[in-house]
């Protein structure tokens, strides 16, 4: 507040000056111009008659001659003061209306609009900095699920698009440099109820300021950072951030799943793709030689993930020295039909379109088709204003960075053991993988598979606690029973559980919950609204438990020892 009213100050000095210096002349002349009261003898008006008549006369051109009629130079000032105090009130109120519409002004305004908003909180929220691609995608995940966040960004049209974009719960944004610690501080990086920080933007260093801020400011918080740097991410690792998410290597690592273990390749992508495809659909011809066009990052990522998966590959850049070193390269792009077939086109099994510019990664991809249609195609899509043409390429995987990372983190966000489920599923082989995906296609079917986990807490699960003071056993199974007729099941199943240091994949049903049990659970999402009053809820998990309501008054409880 104090900032505004020091800005109103500067900026109306000279006004104000000039209001007040008009006001105290007309006040003077007022009091020094001699006048005559009702009975003709000479009279002053005094000081307060003075300002009394000249505070209506400057706002007001009505008004009476008090407390006498004026004399002739009486009347001959009150003109002279009248145009006098019109012309000061005009070139305030101008200087006022021009200092509104200043940009810098309004945006101090908006500015402390919304840190006071921010302050208001009282629920759980995360502080998105950045609503690009990525930062859309999780902010509208975000309100799906019913979780509160706060938006930085240094574009204004991405702050107004946020505004008019049809989110499920009000977002506020500020329109500013999110690597700047007081922009942070406003937007809720020190709240209590702040649950995060996601540094989103396309900048590196303005991650990296955020990251540093964060951790800095509230090290207990929790920090996501993108970066498409190899160098930031080991300083970004070096103090401690959470999560760091690189879209190169996370989408090298999802094509060595579909270049190895197609069944694992089409589980993860149930479980962290909200588009997920049909069981049919998995890639079961792509392991053999693949063809890989663009030795950047992007490139080299590949390499490094497919070198140990041992995948025959051949690489392409028309920058000799980036292939230097390497074996199976061709010099070229890819974008002419005689480099493809020199790379062995026409009997390999996958071309990667990954260069950093959009049309000759679809030029790329068009000429392999016409040789190979069978192959397994990978574009890289770089700009997102070209996401029409890349949607209706053909191609079997489009790779667009801002999509993967918010993939990324929305798995990160949505249960922590959800990535610890995806890192320990990869040590087990297809045939593991292919009984996992029927049983997950027999739940969800074509619908949207979710996951979720539950905690055993006095917080998240009290009617489960309240179970096992009373020296009742609760099997996992109880949480997976239908609240209306327990002979039925919900339509999920666990795919993880942990009790401290101890992980079981697929556990049991049989298993009985202890105190801190931790389980990851996949399944419809109507099963986890209703799984959650089984939790949180006595009478359903005594029903589920026993077939019977619970009675608690004392005649039924004596009967009942009986």
């Amino acid at each position: 507040m104090y900032d505004v009213l020091y800005l109103l100050l500067r900026r109306l000095r000279k006004p104000l000056i000039t209001v007040i210096v008009v006001y105290a002349v007309a006040v003077t002349g007022f009091v020094l111009i001699p006048g005559q009261d009702d009975s003709g003898q000479p009279w002053r008006m005094d000081f307060f008659h003075a300002i009394y008549f000249v505070s209506f006369m400057g706002s007001t051109i009505g008004f009476g001659e008090i407390p006498y009629p004026f004399t002739t130079p009486q009347r001959a000032w009150t003109l002279v003061t009248i145009y006098g105090t019109v012309i000061a009130w005009l070139y305030g109120i101008g200087s006022m209306l021009a200092l509104v519409q200043e940009k810098g002004f309004s945006r101090i305004l908006r500015r402390r609009s919304f840190a006071k908003e921010v302050r208001n909180f009282n629920e759980p929220f995360y502080l998105v900095c950045g609503y690009g691609v990525t930062g859309t995608a999780i902010i509208a995940a975000l309100c799906k699920r019913g979780i509160r966040s706060v938006v930085v960004d240094v574009d204004q049209e991405r702050i107004d698009a946020l505004q008019m974009d049809d989110l499920l719960i009000r977002v506020p944004g500020l329109c500013a440099n999110a690597s700047l610690p007081d922009v942070l501080d406003d937007a809720g990086l020190q709240h209590s109820s702040c649950i995060g920080v996601l540094a989103l933007t396309n900048e590196d260093n303005v991650n990296l300021s955020i990251a540093i801020a964060s951790k800095l400011l509230q090290p207990d918080r929790v920090v996501v950072s993108r970066t498409e740097s190899d160098v930031h991410a080991r300083n970004l690792a070096s103090f401690g951030t959470n999560h760091i998410i690189d879209p190169f290597r996370a989408y090298a690592e999802y094509l060595s799943l579909v270049a190895n273990s197609p069944y694992m390749h089409l589980v993860y992508d149930w479980l962290v793709n909200p588009y997920h495809r049909p069981i049919s659909s998995v890639y079961k011809k792509a392991s053999g030689r693949w063809i890989i066009c663009g030795f950047g990052r992007f490139g080299r990522a590949l390499h490094d993930d497919f070198t140990r998966c041992g995948v025959e590959m051949v690489l392409l850049d028309d920058n000799p020295e980036v292939l230097d070193g390497y074996e199976n390269t061709v010099l070229g792009l890819g974008t002419e039909a005689e480099t493809l077939l020199k790379a062995g086109v026409d009997d390999a099994v996958a071309v990667v379109a990954g260069t950093h510019n959009d049309a000759d990664n679809m030029s790329i991809i068009m000429t392999a088709m016409e040789i190979n249609p069978k192959l397994v195609t990978v574009v890289r899509q770089n700009l997102s204003s070209n996401k029409l043409v890349f949607e209706n390429s053909r191609a079997d995987f489009v790779m667009e960075p801002g999509s993967i990372i918010a993939n990324r983190i929305l798995a990160k966000l949505k249960t922590p053991l959800l990535p610890v489920f995806i890192e320990k599923m990869q040590t087990h082989d297809e045939v593991w993988a292919h009984t996992l995906l029927n049983r997950m296609s027999n739940i969800a079917g074509d619908n949207e598979l979710d996951s979720w986990s539950v905690e055993i807490t006095e917080v998240s699960a009290p009617a489960v606690l309240a179970m096992l003071e009373q020296n009742m056993t609760v099997k996992l199974q109880s949480l997976m029973k239908n609240s209306r007729d327990r002979r039925h099941s919900l339509l999920c199943f666990p795919l993880l559980h942990r009790r401290g240091e101890v992980l079981s994949m697929l556990p049991g049903e049989l298993i009985e919950l202890q105190l801190g049990d931790e389980v990851l659970f996949c399944g419809l999402s109507s099963a986890k609204g209703r799984m959650e009053w089984i939790l949180k809820n006595y009478n359903i998990l005594f029903y589920i438990l026993t077939g019977e309501d619970p009675s608690f008054n004392l005649l039924s409880r004596i009967l009942k020892r009986f």
